[in-house]
């Protein structure tokens, strides 16, 4: 399991795009999106660099949670 904060994730909009630029990396990837605390957890085979650099094409700055 990934986890990323994503703090410039702000609205649905956004949220719609992650889970898109996730899926086109791993459509069978599992991803939970909380915009409220603007954090991405994924489980996924995916290594987490595939994963992050999708999030980072599709516009925005994921770096992982601790």
């Amino acid at each position: 399991m990934i986890k990323f904060d994503v703090p410039d994730m702000t609205c649905g909009h956004c949220v719609g795009s992650v889970d898109k630029a996730i899926k086109a990396v791993d459509p069978d990837a599992i991803a939970k999106i909380d915009l409220g605390t603007r954090t991405v957890t994924i489980e996924t085979s995916v290594a987490t660099e595939v994963i992050s650099a999708s999030i980072t094409d599709a516009g925005y700055t994921p770096s992982l949670s601790k």
